[in-house]
């Protein structure tokens, strides 16, 4: 039996990088899974990479920086399938600024990104999981960034820090309807996204990879299948009673000093 057998999980930001690796993983563990983006291509092409491993998925497209949209979303999954039993909010803008060069527009599309959408996307999934009385979890990608985080991070930090009060507010008023919500504070992960921003931002090559990799303790960035396989364990039943819980997960230790 799968971790996740029977289950409807639905990945925000869920066609590449962490969110594609998230819902593969889901898949593998038995559950029916929808994915959303912006884009249809890479949306469609991971459904039918799942539906051709013999898994059972659908794509939505979505603006997500649209609350309207993100709320919709749910909706099209509760549509297709009568229920929402996990939610992964995976979708993310890292574009780069400062607290002296962060514009309005730049800061009002990382709060829409990086919290509103997660606000609005739990607040459809919790009300179709109370009104059917039924239990459910959620799962927030944060990022370790958001206990401080480089200066050229300002306004991304500043959103998922609220995303991490957000987790733990809605855990504890959810506590007793058994919605369990939790977060994962990652670190610097190898995802297409960040080659994308490592290349437009800090003018790297093409093998800044392996240049990052051999400084860091592991030898290596976060992998999306690792991060995936913890989400996977948190949306289940085998991670027991756990619920406003913000992990870091990461190979740098807060507070250790050289």
């Amino acid at each position: 039996m799968g971790l996740l057998d029977d289950k409807v999980v639905l990945v925000n930001g869920g066609s590449q990088g962490v969110g594609a690796a998230i819902a593969r993983a889901a898949v593998r563990e038995g559950a029916v899974v929808a994915v959303t983006g912006r884009r249809p291509e890479p949306g469609e092409a991971l459904v039918a990479e799942l539906a051709a491993d013999g898994g059972k998925a659908m794509f939505v497209q979505a603006d997500l920086s649209d609350a309207e949209r993100a709320k919709a979303s749910v909706a099209e999954v509760v549509d297709a399938y009568g229920r929402i039993n996990c939610l992964v909010n995976s979708a993310g803008l890292t574009s780069r600024g400062t607290l002296l060069d962060t514009t309005p527009e730049l800061f009002d599309q990382h709060i829409a990104i990086n919290l509103k959408a997660p606000f609005f996307a739990m607040q459809a999934a919790v009300s179709d999981m109370v009104a059917r009385k039924a239990p459910g979890t959620i799962v927030n990608i944060i990022t370790s960034s958001a206990h401080g985080g480089q200066p050229f991070l300002a306004p991304y930090v500043s959103a998922k820090a609220g995303l991490i009060g957000l987790t733990r507010n809605a855990a504890h008023a959810h506590r007793f309807d058994r919605v369990r919500i939790n977060g994962l504070n990652i670190g610097w992960t190898a995802t297409e996204g960040e080659d994308a921003t490592q290349k437009a931002f800090h003018g790297a090559g093409d093998d800044w990879l392996q240049e990052a990799a051999a400084k860091l303790p592991m030898g290596k960035l976060g992998q999306p299948d690792e991060i995936a396989d913890f989400v996977v364990f948190l949306l289940s039943d085998r991670s027991g009673v756990v619920t406003g819980s913000v992990i870091d997960w990461d190979q740098n230790v807060l507070g250790g000093l050289d």
